[in-house]
């Protein structure tokens, strides 16, 4: 769910994150492309849902959010992190950030630290917030049985019902094998694409019910890979909420091959100070 969380304590906005977000073009458009530099946070074209796909565990990502959010001024926020019960315990008053992890029980629940999320909340502080997480028992039932069976009667709706073709089934199993340090029996796989579907949907159910309690626009806080236009909530929402128009921003640490696969992305490259370490070595493997 969350990679590996690192925790940042005391004054947790190193120069350089900020350096990033507000010393002006720190990258130019590239020609042709949706590569734009964190400026572009502050005119992002209209749209009715906006996703902020984020490295969970990288604070300058969560500035760049609040930063998009200021601009962007949406009347609801959904959150990957919140199910929808604990984003219902969010306190109106959001100024006190040990107050709202209190509320939300964070530190027992695997995200990085609140700290970082905390700016986010304060962007849009009378934006209602909704949750997209999934309880860990239907996790466990979209394993065994599939992301339709989790999710319920409106499956189809969220596109659940339909199988996969087959070499889109093999490659999402691939991603599965690689995010995992290939550690994961091959059995499993299947079962991991099933889950990540459901997340996915959760997310768009939960932006669907944003836009109709609130009349948008809503802002999507969520890990790049569930922005994803291809596979992601993008893909979902344009069977579940056709007419509501959306973008994706992809933040990421490293260039790569993301050519349509969000609308807009920025390349940030990965935090300063202590490292990650090796994140295969929970599963007892080296990284490739």
């Amino acid at each position: 769910m969350t990679g590996l969380a690192i925790r940042i304590t005391g004054v947790m906005l190193r120069a350089t994150a900020l350096a990033v977000l507000l010393a002006g073009p720190a990258m130019a458009q590239d020609a042709g492309s949706g590569r734009v530099g964190p400026e572009a946070l502050d005119r992002l074209p209209r749209a009715d849902v906006v996703l902020l796909g984020e490295v969970h565990d990288n604070a300058a990502h969560h500035l760049m959010q609040a930063r998009a959010i200021g601009a962007i001024k949406p009347m609801a926020l959904v959150f990957e992190m919140l199910t929808p019960e604990r984003a219902a315990q969010v306190p109106a008053d959001r100024s006190d950030a040990a107050t709202v992890e209190a509320a939300l029980g964070w530190n027992a629940s695997g995200w990085p630290d609140f700290a970082m999320y905390h700016p986010i909340f304060l962007a849009a502080p009378k934006a209602r917030i909704y949750g997209g997480d999934v309880p860990r028992a239907d996790i466990r039932v979209a394993l065994d049985f599939g992301a339709a069976q989790a999710f319920g009667a409106e499956a189809g709706r969220y596109g659940l019902n339909a199988d996969l073709p087959a070499p889109e089934r093999a490659a999402r199993e691939e991603e599965q094998a690689v995010a995992h340090c290939r550690a994961l029996p091959l059995n499993m796989l299947p079962g991991m694409v099933e889950a990540q579907r459901l997340r996915d949907a959760s997310l768009a159910q939960a932006v669907v019910q944003a836009l109709a309690e609130t009349g948008g626009p809503v802002v999507v806080i969520t890990g790049a890979g569930h922005a994803r236009r291809d596979r992601g909530v993008p893909a979902v929402l344009a069977l579940a909420a056709p007419d509501a128009s959306v973008l994706s921003v992809g933040l990421l640490e490293e260039v790569a091959e993301v050519e349509g696969l969000f609308d807009l992305w920025i390349i940030t490259g990965v935090p300063d100070g202590p490292g990650r370490g090796d994140p295969c070595a929970a599963f007892g493997q080296q990284k490739a």
